[in-house]
């Protein structure tokens, strides 16, 4: 299992906000949208998420310095062996894949009085107790969600290893990167099972985009619907809504859909910027009859000194 330091770049001694800054800078290169030709890119940037995941948990990593878990937040075997993980012995010794550690521990301290669930132990305490046994691996999903559905927190059905869906409920503020844990969904164990790790990827739209939490939309509009104003119809991530457009709008302009966007962390919804965009024809002949007999005196490049 790979040290969570050294996937991100890190010294032990780094500050939260160094190993931020690490991830960031790993998950910007590694990002599988930027690495569509590069399979093994979504490999590495999972594993360098899991590892920020543990690093920037202070009781984690913590518990990761004492060496109470190793780097996939599985409890760590007793002084490294590994295998199946620890259980008692029926004869009070201390077994771990059918290995005998008496022997073990006898050469080690001297004697059978300071073997593992002896009386003897250390400092006259005993060395009885044993390590939990290990989890279940933990297993990572990547899960696409339409940009629609991330903006109104749509629950997502998710396909696990074991052939078992269940429905998630997208939490207020996601985004591409956005992770989910699942307790228990991951591989078996000794211990029980390990976490199943849901990475978001919130898909493009064709015409909308994001901006924070809110969401931008150029519009198309007549130039009748310019010059005369009224309602036009608008898309929205939560469907089609009447927009007011005055009258002699102008190609550029913004208008606000309050609450029309992506739900925030602290659960306020964003708005939707609609900008107009007039759309003329080429070839029209009754638009070009009009313009012939009318000529816009105005100097609408002043501003621009020309």
């Amino acid at each position: 299992m790979a040290d969570p330091y050294s996937l991100l770049g890190v010294t032990r001694s780094a500050t939260e906000a160094e190993i931020k800054s690490a991830y960031r800078k790993l998950a910007k290169e590694l990002h599988p949208d930027k690495n569509k030709d590069n399979p093994k890119a979504a490999d590495k940037f999972s594993a360098v998420t899991n590892a920020y995941d543990l690093l920037s948990d202070k009781d984690k990593r913590a518990r990761f310095d004492r060496g109470e878990i190793d780097g996939d937040g599985n409890p760590a075997a007793p002084f490294g062996f590994g295998g199946g993980g620890a259980r008692g012995s029926s004869g009070g010794g201390f077994e771990s894949g059918g290995a005998d550690f008496g022997d073990i521990f006898e050469g080690l301290f001297g004697g059978a009085g300071r073997r593992p669930g002896g009386g003897g132990g250390f400092g006259g305490g005993g060395f009885g107790r044993q390590a939990p046994p290990p989890k279940g691996a933990n297993v990572a999903y990547r899960l696409a969600v339409q940009f629609v559905d991330a903006a109104t927190l749509a629950p997502q059905r998710i396909t696990l290893q074991d052939g078992k869906t269940i429905d998630l409920k997208l939490s207020p503020g996601v985004e591409t990167g956005t992770q989910m844990r699942l307790s228990g969904k991951g591989q078996a164990g000794p211990g029980g099972a390990g976490d199943a790790i849901v990475t978001v990827e919130v898909k493009p739209h064709p015409f909308f985009m994001r901006d924070g939490d809110n969401v931008l939309l150029d519009l198309p509009i007549t130039l009748d619907e310019a010059v005369k104003g009224g309602k036009v119809k608008v898309p929205t991530v939560d469907g089609p809504v009447m927009l007011g457009v005055t009258p002699g709008a102008t190609s550029g302009k913004t208008l606000r859909l309050r609450g029309r966007g992506f739900t925030g962390k602290d659960g306020q919804r964003g708005d939707q910027l609609v900008t107009l965009q007039i759309d003329v024809p080429a070839d029209d002949p009754a638009i070009q009859a009009l313009v012939e007999s009318w000529q816009d005196q105005r100097a609408v490049r002043a501003h621009l000194g020309v």
